[in-house]
């Protein structure tokens, strides 16, 4: 499958580097679910040999990863790489005098490193705010040595279906992104070169008091809607009302819930010799994938 040409689902790059530059302050705060993602990543490295002399968070928002990731590799070079200088402004307080990493602004679709320097790229969330998930895989390829690894997360066409549903009581208008299905992102990343991805997908039930409350931690971690067919005027206190009482209606109890489908990726660079699996490693095949659920509050 190749991607589809720009459309009004199309993301403004500029767009997208404002919000995340307006919630920089706020993001270690109020990106709660995608701190919960984050961390469940991490624990996937745990099934992987791996001793990286230069790691690359890309997409690194403001250095929550990064800081991670340099806990676990303390012996490595670790590179924050984002589109947003305020994040990576704010990404300076993660480090301490003993563990610092650089800081880089940059496009994933064009990164600004030298090929093969990289052994191992990791990334958080970021490809759902990427247009063309091809050329970014390709350039990541790029970058990582023979036999480097790719590790990373993203969000499937379920995510946020109940926000979704609710807009279309108003207009047809582009309200929600749309997510790329983990099977093709598998098919994309073996056209980059990689080796055979092991591909999975986690269902998140995340829950609210209100839908304001969604609103308000989607802005305050700069989910916002970047796409080129977004409403370009404020909604107006009577639609709003209709698109809050459309997601107040899925309340259970006290609270509303809202739908997650993260997807994981996992994938090595394709060279020669096939990197040995660690014990405990498994591979599933892109053709044979599984889901599970979960549920966040």
């Amino acid at each position: 499958m190749q991607f589809a040409p720009p459309d009004e689902y199309s993301l403004e790059a500029r767009a997208i580097r404002r919000a995340f530059d307006r919630a920089s302050r706020a993001y270690a705060r109020a990106a709660v679910v995608q701190a919960e993602i984050r961390s469940r990543v991490l624990e996937r490295l745990d099934l992987v040999r791996v001793h990286p002399a230069r790691v690359l968070d890309l997409g690194s928002a403001s250095g929550q990863s990064t800081r991670a990731l340099k806990d676990r590799y303390p012996k490595a070079e670790v590179l924050a790489l984002d589109m947003s200088l305020a994040m990576l402004r704010e990404a300076r307080r993660e480090q301490t005098f003993f563990k610092k990493f650089g800081r880089l602004a940059g496009d994933a679709h064009s990164l600004p490193l030298r090929s093969g320097t990289i052994d191992l790229v990791f990334s958080n969330l970021m490809l759902a705010w990427c247009n063309y998930p091809d050329q970014v895989f390709k350039e990541t390829a790029r970058v990582l040595r023979p036999e480097g690894l790719f590790t990373f997360t993203s969000v499937g066409p379920d995510t946020l279906r109940e926000v979704r549903e609710a807009f279309k009581q108003i207009d047809a208008q582009t309200h929600v992104h749309r997510f790329i299905d983990m099977h093709d992102l598998g098919d994309a990343l073996m056209r980059s070169g990689f080796l055979e991805p092991v591909m999975d997908t986690e269902r998140l039930t995340v829950t609210f008091g209100s839908a304001r409350d969604l609103m308000r931690e989607l802005k305050g971690s700069g989910a916002t809607n970047a796409t080129a067919g977004r409403r370009r005027v404020p909604l107006g206190r009577k639609k709003w009302g209709i698109v809050e009482r459309a997601i107040e209606q899925r309340r259970l109890g006290e609270k509303i819930s809202v739908s997650i489908e993260v997807v994981y990726g996992h994938a090595w660079r394709g060279s020669d010799i096939r990197p040995r699996s660690a014990p405990g490693e498994f591979t599933i095949p892109v053709a044979g994938l599984t889901r599970r659920s979960k549920t966040k509050s």
